[in-house]
């Protein structure tokens, strides 16, 4: 498993349900938690590392601790509450931020690793890296939700990171 970066294609794809919580998948997510702690992130979604299912994982102290760790398959957001702007970034994303007007409060219903239901109401960071991250889901990057200020400042590093893309593609060949 690697961190895909901006455009790669399943980024944009919307992602299938989870099937069965087995023990691949729960290998899988130990993998996204390293990744995601490595890159210094609070958050991954499944497609990020080119697995396209309904799944992510969240800590929103971004350092190693079982405690904190959440992993969210087949989630559903039942209730948004309020607005409120702050800047986000994205891992697949590198050098890109910019303010995002997201649900202040969210309800988030989803199952464990176990398979347990997990209802989860949320707002500040928390409720913020849950939309980011469902976002991902539905294939949604954060840059749709950016001003135009915003996308217009980021065009440099997204036009790089293009490059960067069909180079690695024809390095493929």
């Amino acid at each position: 498993m690697e961190l895909l970066l901006y455009p790669n294609p399943i980024l944009r794809k919307r992602a299938l349900p989870v099937a069965a919580e087995d023990d691949e998948l729960r290998d899988r997510v130990r993998e996204m938690f390293q990744i995601m702690y490595r890159e210094r992130g609070v958050g991954l979604a499944a497609p990020q590392v080119g697995w396209s299912v309904r799944l992510f994982v969240a800590n929103t102290k971004g350092e190693p601790d079982p405690e904190s760790e959440r992993v969210y398959v087949n989630p559903e957001i039942s209730l948004r509450e309020g607005e409120v702007c702050e800047e986000e970034g994205c891992l697949s994303i590198p050098g890109v931020r910019g303010k995002v007007t997201r649900s202040e409060r969210i309800i988030l219903r989803a199952k464990d690793l176990a398979g347990n239901a997990v209802e989860e109401d949320a707002s500040g960071l928390t409720a913020r890296v849950l939309q980011h991250e469902f976002d991902h889901l539905d294939g949604i990057l954060f840059l749709t939700r950016l001003s135009a200020s915003d996308r217009m400042l980021a065009g440099k590093v997204l036009k790089k990171l293009e490059r960067d893309y069909k180079n690695s593609l024809r390095a493929e060949r």
